[in-house]
């Protein structure tokens, strides 16, 4: 039997009913086809009910040291006609690139031995001769040496220093008071004789300093060199490393339809990050094209889930659908797509289109606005319209408006500008000290058990899949939030969110992550479950008026 008898998995289910995608699935923001969510069901049957391999998923409590996986499913046809599906996992599973009933990968590391070894036992060697070198004493023992070297040296010519004093003031007293009973002959030898003292004492003194400047040389010129042997060996590893991963990379080979195929190195050589981050190629998505292609198979449509318990830092979610990354997949499938009719790309669409904005409050100072939901706050990348290009468009004889603060596309609720530079810096001064009071209505996709509570986890960008944030104790900024309970029925809850900082995304990934809430906001398709809308909405908002100094406080109910 052929290995790809293997990979191509004929429908169990009856699909009769279902007509094809008429354009492949854009996969950096998708609504699955029905066709790839039953692919998807049934490869998580098989997943469920196979034994040939066992991997630490975290589905139970006995597996401590678990981590969940990504896996994917490519709907092709074969030349027959025949509708069927390839499945995939992303890097390792149970340890292994290659796995019963999925496509291989791109390029197996570890099919030849030989491949790295030359490199590996290089690079090895370094490691030893670098780790010997930071566990030698010597580099402490030299530091050491030239901390007492500069001690001693400073002490002595201080020491020197105060004798010259000394000297200087004796010498001065013989010179203002000679001995009287002394001739003018012995007077001048005097003079003579105390004024080569002084000359004699600045030598003294500039012998010392070059003496202990020359030991001083001696020990820093053995450490330099000591240290100078440390970085040449960290240097050379480097471009080893390098040219090793420049060789891997050459070894990673993606077709397309036209039978084009290009190297990692070539596929990131003109992105603005030319080295190919870690693990790229080995995706589901880029893995399941490249057997579709080599195979003579049409793709048709694509998915990829979450399979298992959500890493600390990242939210997943156990069977939810997830876009392909952006990071290491997108210059990749960019390549591989070329030539196939996409889905249309949502992420170019303006949501706003045919929604108008509510203004709340006006005055000469300031303007407060109900955004709607998938409305921009400010222009983005690919999108131009925003609250803020409305408010310019409709405030076009004022200095503003100044943007203060934002809210997600997705979230609904009250935005307040600055029409002034005056009102801009007062507002301006109340968010950074936290003099804004803001409280925000979520529905959760659960129900909590508590009343309220404080959740503290610090967040940063996830550099591989922007725009989604990732928990991150090293790098991440403080983020806080306070919540309280207002009900809970129905496997729902509605709670009040109370952001003390102002993070990206930081309510919705507070209330997902498995160490916040561990519910996701209804309709969050970032980190949970798309929805007709994202259920968070910006309630109220209270501030001193940038003139008046008065206390103001708006609300708006959320409409869900």
């Amino acid at each position: 039997m052929k290995h790809s008898d293997h990979c191509f998995t004929p429908f169990q289910a009856d699909i009769s009913e279902y007509t094809l995608p008429e354009r492949f699935t854009f996969p950096f923001c998708y609504e699955p086809h029905p066709l790839s969510e039953i692919a998807a069901k049934e490869l998580q049957q098989h997943i469920e009910a196979q034994t040939d391999w066992t991997h630490p998923f975290g589905l139970t409590e006995n597996e401590p040291d678990s981590h969940g996986k990504m896996f994917g499913v490519l709907v092709v046809q074969n030349q027959e006609g025949e509708l069927g599906y390839l499945s995939a996992f992303s890097g390792l599973l149970a340890e292994k690139l290659l796995q019963p009933h999925f496509v291989p990968p791109v390029f197996d590391r570890f099919e030849d031995e030989t491949f790295f070894r030359l490199e590996a036992n290089q690079i090895a060697e370094i490691n030893h001769q670098v780790r010997e070198l930071n566990e030698s004493p010597i580099s402490a023992q030299l530091t050491e040496a030239i901390h007492a070297c500069q001690k001693q040296a400073e002490q002595e010519i201080e020491s020197h220093r105060q004798v010259m004093i000394e000297g200087r003031k004796q010498r001065k007293l013989l010179r203002q008071s000679p001995n009287q009973n002394m001739s003018n002959d012995e007077i001048t030898v005097l003079f003579e004789q105390l004024a080569q003292q002084s000359v004699t004492e600045k030598n003294q003194l500039k012998h010392l300093k070059q003496k202990w400047d020359n030991e001083l040389s001696l020990l820093q010129a053995e450490l330099e060199q000591h240290q100078n042997q440390l970085e040449e060996l960290k240097e050379k590893r480097k471009q080893l490393s390098a040219a090793l991963q420049k060789k891997l990379f050459s070894q990673y080979q993606f077709l397309n339809q036209q039978g084009d195929e290009k190297s990692l190195v070539d596929i990131f050589e003109g992105t603005s990050n030319p080295i190919p981050p870690a693990g790229s190629g080995e995706c589901a998505a880029p893995k399941l094209l490249q057997y579709a292609f080599a195979h003579q198979l049409k793709p048709i449509a694509l998915v990829e889930f979450w399979w298992g318990r959500s890493p600390k830092s990242e939210i997943r979610q156990h069977k939810k659908y997830y876009p392909a990354c952006n990071n290491k997949c997108h210059p990749i499938l960019g390549h591989m797509l070329e030539g196939i009719e996409l889905d249309d790309n949502p992420l170019l669409e303006n949501p706003a289109d045919g929604k108008e904005i509510e203004i709340l409050y006006q005055d000469e100072a300031i303007v407060v606005v109900n955004k709607p939901a998938e409305f921009l706050s400010v222009p983005g990348v690919n999108i131009k319209d925003s609250v803020l290009t409305r408010l310019e468009a409709m405030f076009t004889d004022v200095e503003g408006p100044f943007v203060l603060h934002r809210l997600d596309m997705s979230t609904s609720g009250i935005l307040v500008f600055a029409l002034t530079r005056r009102a801009n810096k007062s507002l301006q001064k109340q968010f950074i000290t936290r003099g804004v009071e803001k409280r925000y209505v979520a529905l959760l996709s659960g129900e909590l058990t508590a009343d309220s509570g404080e959740i503290t986890l610090p967040l940063r960008g996830d550099l591989d899949d922007r725009p989604r944030q990732m928990v991150c104790y090293e790098h991440g900024k403080p983020a806080e939030t306070f919540w309280q309970k207002i009900s809970s029925d129905e496997g729902k809850s509605r709670v009040y969110l109370y952001p003390k900082t102002g993070r990206t995304h930081q309510l919705r990934v507070h209330c997902a992550h498995a160490d916040g809430l561990n519910m996701a906001i209804v309709g969050d398709d970032l980190y949970g479950q798309k929805d007709k809308r994202l259920h968070l909405h910006a309630e109220s908002l209270s501030f001193d008026h940038p003139y008046t100094k008065e206390r103001m406080h708006v609300q708006v109910d959320p409409n869900f």
